[in-house]
């Protein structure tokens, strides 16, 4: 007759959690995986969901060409592994994300050819990952030529941003600086204007002209932008609030401005 403890140790052993390649990030999803594909990566490992349908098995006979190690897993341990989201029978194991350096943002200023005018977006002091990486996907998808962060107080680009940002982590040029003020006085003298959001900025975001070159600063939520960084601003805007809330989660405020951006431009081209 087996002992309780020896009951135990075998329960404990069946509901362990599946064991994951180390030190990689986790990017699930058929768009994330061919994002990494078309930018010449290629993940270093992936769990294919038993049955995977003939478009899935494309994109996987694309990534193993390229070296990537392929196991077939059942659905409900992909389903654990990313706790329920949608990962369309794909999860990706990749080096972790590296931001690029500001010299990167100076080169590409001094490099400039596109008949379109920059668009930043500069986030300062926002740490919540899920929020840093809903503000990467709709920067890809307004556009944004780059997102610019602090080395301090900001969150940072790992495997939760990936997810949230579903591929856009991966298109989407991130730069870290030291000192963002600092840089914010060297995109000015680049041509770039600096508009800040502000709950008391007199101006809406509708009535600004985001035509031009222009570098777009989200505060973090509740504090919003350091003082320096205020300070660093050509002017300031807000979106009119008519109900009670008296802001917008900081992701969602994003999107409305560069999207008004888009607006603009569109109208302008």
């Amino acid at each position: 007759m087996k002992s309780e403890p020896s009951r135990r140790g075998q329960r404990s052993r069946s509901n362990a959690g599946p064991k994951t390649p180390d030190g990689l990030d986790q990017v699930y999803g058929m768009h994330a995986l061919q994002s990494l594909l078309d930018r010449g990566e290629s993940p270093r490992e992936l769990w294919v969901q038993q049955g995977a349908g003939s478009r899935l098995k494309e994109v996987v006979a694309q990534a193993q060409s390229r070296g990537a190690r392929v196991k077939e897993q059942p659905r409900d341990l992909l389903d654990q592994l990313t706790q329920g989201a949608a990962h369309q029978g794909v999860v990706a194991f990749c080096p972790p994300l590296v931001a690029e350096g500001e010299e990167s943002l100076w080169l590409k200023l001094r490099a400039w050819q596109s008949s379109t005018p920059p668009l930043f977006l500069i986030l300062d002091g926002v740490t919540d990952v899920h929020n840093f990486g809903a503000c990467l996907r709709s920067a890809d998808a307004a556009g944004v030529h780059g997102v610019i962060v602090a080395k301090d107080k900001a969150a940072p680009l790992n495997a939760t941003v990936r997810k949230v940002a579903c591929g856009a982590a991966e298109v989407v040029p991130v730069y870290q600086v030291t000192n963002l003020a600092r840089t914010l006085a060297k995109l000015k003298d680049a041509g770039v204007w600096i508009t800040g959001t502000a709950g008391e900025a007199e101006s809406s975001v509708f009535e600004i002209d985001m035509t031009g070159p222009i570098a777009l600063v989200m505060g973090a939520e509740g504090k919003g932008m350091r003082r320096l960084t205020r300070e660093a601003c050509d002017n300031l805007a807000k979106l009119p609030m008519a109900g009670e809330v008296s802001s917008l989660n900081v992701s969602v405020a994003t999107g409305i401005c560069l999207f008004e951006a888009v607006r603009q431009r569109q109208l302008a081209s």
